[in-house]
């Protein structure tokens, strides 16, 4: 009987000490407490979603536009640093890789914004320009300035 008592009592503070950490969620913890007791997996779990993120956002597919193209698949490229880095900030405790971190923050997103910009320039590709239209292609070469200066006759 005594060896019942304490089998229950056992399973009876196991089953309390189950129901506390599952109510215990992350909404619930404090973020310095997660980092603190957990940085390593945290850190792992926010690193992997950063990257699929990226990964995933850099599979367009090819416009033909180098330009555009190029814009399309470096944008994720950075945006994936920065949330790398974001991950570093919350979890890491390296001064120096933290300033890094800040540091890449702010040059990548300034770089996302400068392309963003550069692609808005860009000629729209469906607008056809006189001198790749057929039209001009057509049309006989025209003559150097010496033909049209050269005296006329024999």
């Amino acid at each position: 009987m005594k060896a019942h008592v304490l089998w229950f009592a056992g399973a009876a503070s196991l089953v309390v000490a189950l129901f506390a950490r599952a109510r215990l969620t992350p909404v619930d913890t404090p973020p310095m407490t997660m980092a603190t007791t957990m940085p390593a997996e945290n850190f792992a779990a926010d690193n992997l979603r950063a990257m699929d993120k990226m990964m995933s956002a850099m599979s367009v597919k090819s416009t033909g536009d180098t330009d555009r193209d190029f814009v399309a698949t470096m944008v994720p490229h950075h945006q994936g640093a920065v949330d790398m880095a974001l991950a570093e900030l919350r979890y890491g405790k390296d001064e120096t890789l933290r300033r890094m971190a800040q540091e890449i923050i702010v040059e990548q997103k300034q770089e996302i914004e400068a392309m963003k910009l550069a692609v808005e320039r860009l000629p729209d590709p469906k607008v056809t320009t006189l001198a790749s239209s057929n039209v001009c292609r057509s049309r006989p070469p025209a003559r150097s300035m010496r033909d049209t200066l050269a005296p006329k006759g024999p």
